[in-house]
């Protein structure tokens, strides 16, 4: 038997209300995807797309106007309080109380959750993320990334098996951020399943299992990610030539083609139509000797440019 998916969105449509009366705006347009059991699993599509009004439909925070989803096989109309309980939510904004210590903040939320006094795992979280020394001190002296390992132990604190993580480290130094995905890493390994939305592509590509694109509030692309880099068409190579440059080479079967440095050009072009030895016998045509070429295969983020046309 195949396992029932972590999460599943059906349909979901979201219109915000418009001014007096007004059309508001149609934030999503019937987006329809399961989220896999036990992965990583990524969100992503640019500022507006519709990222943040899906996630908070899951967390409760926003009403959907019509389509169904499943969280852990519960409906969150129908079965809102198990869905929640099946969810840890990590939002964008850093909030709890400043003038709580860390383990206040993990034990109120316990007791948010109905989470009997003996049962509750503070100190477990609080060593998960490597904050035991930090567990009495008030929450507003700490530094940014224990702000954000906070909160995601804090999501923990009721043991969902599904922890959505937005943003999680938009702002934060690339130390910091390979300490995150360590923990992220972590929880996987334990059985979570993780879904995560990023604006550092390359991230993405290192991290998920499985890609979710969202453009202006339609599913525009959902696949393996090694599939989904596969779906780019285009190739860049750099050609380093004998003399200098009078301009960059534009052929029929070159998307771009660019003088990066007097003697360096760079040319894009579609691996269906040319292949690289075709390029540089043009570049050879054109009168120039060839001394050094590299070239660069496509990565996520060259997909994600070509599907939502963001520069």
């Amino acid at each position: 038997m195949t396992q029932p998916p972590a999460i599943r969105i059906d349909n979901v449509v979201k219109r915000y209300a418009g001014v007096k009366g007004g059309e508001g705006k149609l934030a999503l347009k019937g987006v329809s995807f399961d989220v896999p059991q036990g992965g990583i699993f990524g969100l992503l599509g640019p500022n507006g797309a519709g990222k943040s009004t899906l996630i908070n439909i899951l967390a409760g925070l926003v009403t959907k106007t019509s389509g169904s989803a499943e969280i852990w096989g519960f409906d969150i109309d129908e079965q809102p309080r198990n869905a929640k309980r099946s969810i840890g939510i990590v939002p964008q904004e850093i909030v709890f109380d400043p003038f709580f210590t860390p383990f206040e903040v993990l034990e109120n939320h316990g007791g948010f959750y109905g989470i009997p006094k003996a049962e509750r795992r503070s100190e477990e979280l609080l060593a998960a993320v490597h904050l035991s020394d930090k567990r009495d001190a008030y929450a507003r002296t700490l530094s940014g990334g224990m702000k954000r390992r906070l909160l995601i132990a804090k999501a923990m604190v009721h043991s969902p098996p599904i922890l959505v993580l937005d943003e999680p480290t938009a702002g934060v130094d690339v130390e910091l951020r390979g300490q995150l995905w360590e923990l992220v890493r972590k929880l996987n390994g334990e059985g979570v399943t993780v879904v995560l939305t990023t604006h550092y592509l390359e991230e993405a590509e290192e991290l998920c299992d499985e890609i979710a694109i969202i453009n202006h509030g339609e599913l525009i692309a959902h696949k393996p990610t090694r599939e989904l880099v596969g779906m780019a068409r285009e190739k860049i190579v750099r050609v380093s030539v004998d003399k200098d440059l009078a301009g960059p080479i534009m052929e029929q079967g070159f998307a771009k083609a660019e003088v990066i440095e007097p003697r360096t050009l760079e040319i894009t072009y579609n691996r269906d139509t040319m292949s690289a030895g075709q390029v540089l016998g043009v570049v050879q045509q054109h009168g120039y000797g060839i001394e050094d070429v590299t070239t660069r295969e496509p990565d996520l983020e060259d997909v994600f440019v070509q599907l939502t046309g963001a520069g």
